[in-house]
């Protein structure tokens, strides 16, 4: 009965919406993360209401920001919805690629959206892409396998300690890794992790007159930090492991700690996914003591290329998947632990949500990233794992792909940095900074 009546409610929607104007099929792009896979499942409610049908384009996170990427600057049209982020959006939204979200719904209420992540995703205070989910980064642990290390995790641990336990907690024999990080290239993949990473090591891209630090001592320490812990404490062939790689790994019980996306905290203690689900532990990301922490601050958000010829309909589908009514949806289906998290404040006031053991670490690694001061010796940018000019995705995929031949051991630290402060400083004087 409760899908009859559903489906009629469904059919009435429509003929109503139908009266005003006419149903569309948008097609959306869209990473291979698991809300996002999750809110195709849930993608009939939206057609129910609205009489829009939506076509997906679901792509690995490399692959989706090149398409994206052609797509948007050759205004190819192929989509009328797509997932970008905080890099892109200031930056597309500037140049007129992006069409405005400034007339949304009073209930929609976009004043709900943390400040955080409405400001990582406008240009001059306007609105250009919605976030769907927000995170920052955190360590996920094994508390079982920390107890039997004899090692107790600190809420906001050294990455000293975090070696040591890496150690401690590994297991060859049984397929066990201390530790669990991303180093496949991309600068959205592990070249994400290494530049947070790198930021508690006093490390930064540029000096304040746009000239590459790779050639400092604080990138040098990062690398053979990273390099000699992972060599210890890591998987093999860690150099092509990604976000979904590693999730893999953790919820097969492969990992004793994995720093990643703080929205991970959902799929690893989730029993029907993960084989470790009763026994995850979180904790801010590490510090080397210089007063900055190694997490990011990122949103996956949904923004309309301008020139849509559907933008009414993409709009609704941007209002339906962000609002506080999705939230409650999946909240219903999947349980409170499952919901986007990261994007309203509304979610972090809600009892329900704040008895799932990881919302206050997620709040709180969100909190504590600082866009406009992520170096410890002063930048001359915006952005935590990334610089917010236009070149640096070029770069910084370049720069990562070296880092990741270090990891596969085809090439040394000493050489890897050498290239990549050839790479960087070459590409911006080509661009007039200096």
């Amino acid at each position: 009965m409760k899908r009859t009546y559903g489906a009629l409610l469904g059919a009435c929607a429509t003929v109503a919406f139908a009266s005003a104007a006419y149903a569309e099929t948008i097609t959306i792009a869209t990473v291979n993360n698991g809300d996002m896979i999750r809110m195709q499942g849930l993608t009939d409610d939206f057609t129910a209401k609205t009489g829009h049908e939506v076509e997906w384009v679901t792509l690995e996170e490399n692959v989706l920001r090149q398409r994206v990427t052609t797509d948007i600057s050759t205004k190819g049209g192929a989509f009328d919805i797509m997932t970008i982020g905080m890099y892109e959006t200031p930056i597309w939204g500037a140049n007129g690629w992006l069409v405005p979200l400034d007339d949304l719904s009073e209930e929609y209420d976009v004043d709900d959206i943390l400040p955080a992540m409405a400001g990582g995703l406008s240009h001059d205070g306007t609105l250009y892409a919605a976030p769907f989910y927000g995170e920052s980064s955190m360590i996920m642990y094994r508390t079982d396998l920390m107890e039997k290390a004899g090692l107790e995790m600190p809420e906001a641990p050294t990455w000293s300690f975090i070696r040591e336990a890496a150690a401690a907690m590994t297991d060859r024999e049984n397929d066990i890794n201390g530790i669990c990080l991303r180093g496949k290239a991309g600068w959205g993949e592990g070249g994400a992790f290494i530049t947070a990473m790198s930021n508690s090591f006093g490390a930064r891209w540029f000096d304040m007159d746009w000239n590459a630090q790779f050639d400092t001592q604080p990138w040098k320490d990062t690398l053979e930090f990273y390099v000699g812990m992972m060599n210890e404490s890591g998987p093999a062939g860690y150099a092509t492991n990604g976000f979904n790689e590693n999730l893999s790994l953790f919820q097969q019980g492969k990992c004793g700690m994995w720093i990643d996306a703080t929205v991970a905290a959902s799929f690893v203690t989730n029993p029907n996914d993960s084989t470790v689900a009763d026994s995850v532990g979180f904790a801010l990301a590490p510090d080397t003591g210089l007063g900055k922490r190694s997490n990011w601050l990122w949103a996956w958000a949904l923004a309309i290329p301008a020139g849509s010829q559907k933008e009414d309909a993409a709009k609704q589908f941007i209002e339906w998947a962000t609002s506080k009514d999705y939230i409650e949806l999946v909240a219903e289906n999947e349980g409170w632990a499952n919901v986007p998290p990261g994007a309203r404040t509304s979610l972090y006031e809600n009892p329900n949500y704040m008895e799932v053991p990881f919302a206050q670490m997620t709040l709180d690694s969100i909190l504590s990233a600082d866009p406009n001061n992520s170096t410890v010796e002063e930048s001359p940018y915006v952005g935590v794992q990334f610089a917010a000019i236009p070149e640096f995705a070029g770069i910084a995929t370049e720069v990562s792909q070296e880092f990741s031949a270090v990891y596969a051991g085809q090439q040394s630290i000493d050489e890897a940095l050498e290239k990549a402060q050839a790479i960087t400083n070459d590409a911006m004087e080509a661009a007039g900074y200096r």
